[in-house]
Formats: C-alpha cells, structure tokens, sequence
C-alpha cells in the first residue's frame, strides 16, 4: 500500500483537477445556453429555407439558369471541415474528422491528381488532417472563425465559397459538421454545400413517378428574384453549419466535464479509503512498536 504523503498528494492533485473541471463545464454550460438559443431559433428558418431553394431548382426545367446548381464533372473538390478551436470535448472533433475521412476516400481519384482541397474552420481539424495527407491542398485562412460567428464574417466566408464555386475553381464543396440536438446528443454530417441539390421525385405505391415538389409563382420574375434569394439562402445554410458545430463544441464539451469530474470524485473517495488504511497501519504500527518497547524493558 501506498505511503500516506503519497496518498495525501494524490488526494491533493486529484481536487485541484475536479475544481478545474467544475469551472470549464459551468463556464461550457453558460455559452452552451447561448449557443443553443441561438441555433434552436435559426434552424427552423434554414430548414424551411433551403426545402423552397431544393423545390425552385427541380421545378424549373431550364426556364432560369442558376449558376450555383450546376451539376459538373467533380474534377476539383472542396471539403470543408468544421471542428472547435480546443480540445476537452470528449470524442467531438474526432467524430467530425472521421466524417471527413469518408469524404476524402469518396474523393479518392480526385486526391490522386492533386485537385482535393480541404478548407479548416478550427484548429483541430487542421491538426487532425496535417500529417494525415501529403496530397491535399489545405487552406489554413478561416481556421480562427469561431471568434466571430456574427452572420456578416460567415456570410464573407461563404461568399468566398460561392465565388469560387461560380468561377470553377471547384466543382463540388462538401461540409463536415456537428448538427447539435442537446447536451448530451450531437450528430456528425456530410452534407453537399454546392451545387445546390435537387429535390428527388418520390415513388408512391401504384405510381412509378410522383413529384412532390412544390410550384412557386415568381413576383418579380423568377430571374431576378432569385438572383437576390439564392446567394440569401446559401449563406444562411453555411451560418447554421458554424451554429450547429459550436453548440455541439459547448454540450460536447460540458457533458465530457461533467463526467470527468464524476470520475475524479469516485476516484477521490477510493483515495480516502486508501488514505484511512494507510493511517490505521501507521498507528497500528506506532501502537505495536511501543507496546514491543515496554515489553523489552519489564522484561
């Protein structure tokens, strides 16, 4: 059995560490709150959004040419990696990195000859990819986003995106994100940024072919609005990626603390057991050696 200096520094280092693990999660949980209230308002929105973005580009037959639904050979591929900035979030990032792994071996070919780009939005998905992948051009200038997650710097972000979709440096922009649910629940995602996806015709029974989309009426005409609602629309999509990621980040990160400070207190109480029968030898052995003394002595 351990000695009790030991133990009693082990207890000591032990208590240091659960008040470091209280502070992180009641500070995770105070940002969660506000991370959560801000995703939970805007996802309806963005949902709704991009279904009436899906039903106008499947129902438009080549009335309206939209640049950002053009469907081109995947010659050039971007991935973009949405991660948290720090770490002690439990198994977060590394959820959201296998995701992008998926993605780079869909992309195999397009790897092999050089024309796979990885853009990081957090530091942690840069680490994870770094030494990982010696063919992959990654782009390093959006990895400090999350200190401003205002919808004008995201919005300038997918601007850039779009851009560079419209002018075909890439053909193909796929994100890897954590979609939050709660605290406790976080789902980790693909999902296909441009070109903007169809919406597929539905099967029903007795049918072979029934479309359920939606028909529109354009009031100015359907050229100009979209022009103005389509570039809208993406732009809020790429914000709910970054919303959705940071408040996973925050439950990821507050459920990991409270666990971890559940751990150091059972830990901390078999410790003090330790601790008491480490003492209770002492004295037993303090209690034998005097006793043995007086013994010699009478004798």
């Amino acid at each position: 059995m351990a000695n009790l200096k030991e133990v009693r520094d082990r207890i000591s280092s032990i208590k240091s560490t659960m008040q470091i693990t209280k502070a992180m999660k009641m500070v995770s949980a105070a940002k969660l709150r506000r991370a959560q209230q801000a995703i939970v308002q805007m996802r309806p929105y963005s949902i709704k959004q991009s279904q009436i973005l899906s039903n106008i580009v499947s129902n438009l037959d080549g009335e309206v040419e939209i640049s950002f639904a053009e469907e081109r050979t995947e010659s050039n591929v971007l991935i973009v990696v949405v991660t948290s900035n720090r770490g002690l979030c439990g198994a977060f990032n590394s959820f959201v990195c296998k995701e992008a792994v998926k993605l780079v071996e869909k992309y195999d070919a397009q790897r092999k000859a050089g024309n796979l780009s990885m853009m990081f939005i957090g530091k942690k998905g840069f680490d994870y990819f770094k030494n990982r992948y010696t063919d992959v051009n990654f782009i390093k200038d959006q990895m400090a986003l999350f200190s401003d997650l205002s919808f004008a710097n995201t919005a300038m972000v997918a601007q850039d995106l779009m851009d560079n979709f419209e002018g075909k440096t890439y053909d193909k922009i796929e994100v890897a994100y954590g979609e939050f649910r709660n605290a406790a629940v976080q789902y980790f995602k693909a999902e296909q940024f441009l070109p903007i996806q169809k919406v597929e015709a539905e099967k029903t029974e007795g049918e072979e072919n029934s479309s359920q989309n939606a028909l529109f009426v354009f009031e100015p005409s359907a050229e100009e609005l979209l022009k103005h609602m389509v570039p809208s629309i993406l732009k809020t999509q790429f914000h709910k990626f970054l919303l959705d990621t940071h408040a996973s980040e925050h439950g990821a990160r507050m459920t990991a603390m409270d666990k971890a400070t559940e751990n150091a207190d059972d830990l901390l109480k078999e410790l003090k057991i330790d601790y008491n029968k480490a003492r209770q030898e002492a004295i037993t052995k303090e209690i034998s050696e005097i006793v043995g003394g007086v013994a010699a002595l009478e004798g």
